[in-house]
């Protein structure tokens, strides 16, 4: 094993077929422009949150061919051997521009424009599309359950319902949508996301009684804890939590039944034992759609799991990655030609793109322009793409707490639109602007 890990088979058999063919036909240098973006919106989304800005780039610094990777490609007879001299040499030496992590998009946002040989562009097509569409997915709905939430903080919990390195990257999209904590501790350690969790049914089923259960937990960390009260009977547990840590109990978790109704007597029960200041979580199969439900609810916070890692029901954000404009000869100054499928029900615009959001006097977005041109961007438009990778020299990296503002900023942006959960067109119209020619 190397010391290195590459992640440059992360991608799909046919990206180095079609350089091995591009190699032959000797097309593989033409200087080419890639674009990815979503045709549409899912039917119940006002707009779509860039997200795996961050992951990709990091995966892109490592995407080199190294011995064992070559070993494995000529034993399984996958290139021939010119391609794997080509691949061993490989390092992206293109240019990369993408709409800032934590940015709204909307259909025909070109979220990321990769600019390179046809060879070193194509080769990122799998690895650029697996990480955007499974972040900005889990991003989109997270960014929706906090608007449902309306201020009240949210808890990342579904690190058990998806692949383990999924759950690491959906708490990092939770997290940079607005979740204040995940249960997640390698998404905690990785990106210094702030982590929480107490215990689960089992705890208590371990011990002789729940009294016995609250008493070591309360024992082990403290009277600020949050003890799970729907184990048996959720009037007893309040009651039990109350006489064992008195009016400091940090708060009461309810995982089960109908949570509203449970909330409201919940913190009656609270209210009238004095502890007005114990939280109640509320966790158990929630979505955007069950929280917003909840607003009227004496509910704290919420601890959200499957919905989330799952993109709640819409698991992909249906990114595609397009070759855009290719030059027709292999020269570095060649001009691009727009190049565009015209597949039925899958099209593609020709041409390199630039993308400003269009704003009214007030600050608030009125639409997505996307030029097949350089525009000279007017005062009431703000320019999208960011450069996140120059001549091969990644550029572009940020905190997580700065794309974490940008989201902010971007859904404050939006018209209120945006905030409906109901089925209905994006909250701003894409307009493509073509150039003019005199």
């Amino acid at each position: 094993m190397t010391g290195r890990w590459s992640s440059a088979l992360l991608t799909d058999r046919y990206e180095l077929t079609m350089v091995q063919g591009a190699l032959r036909s000797g097309a593989a240098h033409r200087r080419t422009v890639f674009e990815m973006f979503a045709r549409r919106l899912p039917e119940t989304r006002r707009y779509g949150v860039v997200a795996g800005t961050e992951r990709f780039l990091a995966a892109l610094e490592n995407f080199r061919f190294d011995s064992e990777t070559l070993d494995y490609l000529s034993r399984a007879d996958v290139v021939d051997d010119a391609t794997l001299s080509w691949l061993a040499d490989f390092r992206f030496s293109g240019n990369i521009w993408g709409y800032g992590e934590g940015e709204c998009y909307f259909p025909g946002s070109p979220i990321l424009v990769v600019e390179g040989s046809f060879a070193e562009a194509c080769i990122l097509e799998t690895l650029a599309l697996s990480i955007f569409n499974h972040d900005s997915a889990v991003a989109s709905a997270a960014s929706r359950m906090v608007t449902a939430a309306g201020g009240r903080p949210l808890i990342e919990m579904g690190g058990r319902r998806t692949h383990e390195e999924s759950a690491v990257a959906a708490a990092r999209a939770a997290y940079l949508t607005g979740f204040a904590t995940t249960s997640n501790l390698e998404a905690g350690r990785r990106y210094e996301i702030p982590t929480a969790g107490t215990s689960a049914h089992s705890f208590t089923l371990l011990h002789d009684s729940e009294r016995h259960a609250f008493q070591t937990q309360l024992d082990a960390l403290g009277h600020g804890t949050t003890l799970l009260i729907d184990t048996y009977d959720v009037t007893r547990g309040v009651a039990t939590g109350i006489e064992l840590a008195g009016v400091d109990l940090g708060g009461v978790r309810i995982d089960s039944g109908d949570l509203g109704v449970l909330a409201s007597q919940v913190r009656r029960q609270l209210d009238e034992k004095g502890a007005k200041n114990t939280r109640v979580i509320v966790t158990g199969d929630l979505d955007e759609y069950a929280i917003q439900a909840l607003a009227v609810a004496p509910v704290d916070a919420y601890g959200v799991g499957t919905a989330l890692v799952t993109g709640s029901g819409v698991p992909t954000a249906s990114l595609v990655y397009k070759l855009v404009a290719r030059a027709h000869g292999g020269g570095a100054h060649d001009p691009l030609l727009p190049v565009a499928k015209r597949s039925i029900g899958k099209p593609s615009r020709g041409g390199r793109k630039w993308s400003t959001r269009g704003l009214d006097d007030s600050g608030k977005a009125t639409a997505e322009y996307v030029y097949d041109y350089k525009p000279k961007f007017g005062p009431l438009e703000r320019p999208l793409l960011r450069h996140l990778v120059a001549d091969g020299e990644i550029v572009g990296r940020e905190p997580l707490g700065e794309a974490r503002e940008r989201h902010v900023r971007s859904v404050a942006e939006l018209p209120v639109s945006a905030q409906r959960m109901s089925r209905g067109e994006p909250a701003i119209p894409t307009v493509f602007e073509q150039r003019v020619n005199a």
